[in-house]
């Protein structure tokens, strides 16, 4: 039986204020999902384009008090229960920690397909959101899980040369994603996610424009790309991701950019920034993935 995933993020706000994010249906709809009825103690539901497997209701509350909520989620005629605490770090900060039981553990989810494989970047995006939420911020697009297009644009308060070094520079790009990465910065150079000992099959830099532009592709065909734009001394970024079978979008990975996305604009944006991300464990991932402090 596999451990639960588990995140750990912090907010920097009280756990009432929070707790009021996490279940209030108006604030739902504004953060995690197009759809969200909640009347305690007896009902919380979240539906629509944004939820994985989410055409219906799936949810069963079976527990909720100040600091904590824990639902049942049926997905994909899997039982899975997600049980999400709020920890008092101090006045004006709380740590979030979500775990979810009863999904497949990291091999099983690179490897498979539909709406169990999406949850672990499906969190990582709708937790960074709430933590901008809470705080007042701008949220990153939510992903339109019954749509093949991935395209997204956001503006961050950095020059572009400063973003595109954040994208480039294998130490600073570590630092915000979270996830070690080793990069040959050049045309036909390697890109590989957790490290070319880790990755068997790394990326390839497709274009390249210093200042400008980044294109990575895969073997299967999938390419991403990042296109930098000056914005009245801020930087336009566009996010493409192509080259898949759009029977079959690759929403998983499209989830995990965006989170992504999140995060670089908070280390760009703040002058006090600190990783939101505490910890993160999926069952079976690889030793060295993670530069986080893994604080699970």
């Amino acid at each position: 039986m596999t451990e639960p995933m588990t995140l750990r993020a912090r907010v920097l706000a009280p756990a009432a204020r929070v707790r009021r994010a996490l279940t209030d249906p108006a604030e739902l709809r504004t953060w995690l999902a197009e759809h969200a009825e909640v009347e305690l103690p007896h009902r919380y539901e979240f539906w629509g384009r944004y939820t994985p497997h989410g055409d219906a209701p799936r949810q069963r509350l079976l527990h909720v008090d100040d600091h904590t909520l824990r639902f049942g989620w049926r997905v994909e005629d899997t039982d899975t229960t997600v049980d999400i605490g709020l920890e008092a770090e101090r006045p004006g900060s709380t740590i979030v920690v979500l775990r979810h039981s009863g999904l497949p553990d990291f091999a099983e989810m690179m490897a498979q397909t539909g709406p169990l494989s999406l949850l672990h970047t499906f969190w990582a995006l709708a937790i960074a959101n709430l933590v901008d939420h809470v705080e007042g911020r701008a949220l990153t697009a939510r992903v339109d899980l019954t749509s093949p297009l991935m395209r997204a644009e956001v503006v961050i308060d950095a020059s572009p040369r400063a973003v595109y070094d954040s994208l480039v520079d294998p130490e600073v790009f570590a630092r915000w994603f979270g996830a070690k990465i080793e990069i040959e910065p050049h045309v036909g150079g390697r890109w590989a996610m957790g490290g070319f000992e880790l990755d068997e099959s790394p990326a390839k830099i497709l274009e390249l424009e210093p200042g400008r532009s980044l294109s990575i592709g895969w073997s299967n065909g999938l390419v991403a790309s990042w296109e930098l734009a000056d914005s009245g001394g801020r930087t336009r970024l566009t996010l493409v991701q192509s080259g898949f079978d759009e029977s079959n979008p690759p929403h998983d990975a499209w989830l995990g950019w965006l989170s992504g996305i999140a995060e670089l604009r908070r280390y760009h944006e703040l002058t006090d920034w600190r990783p939101t991300w505490l910890g993160v464990h999926l069952d079976g991932m690889p030793d060295g993935l993670i530069t986080l402090p893994q604080e699970v």
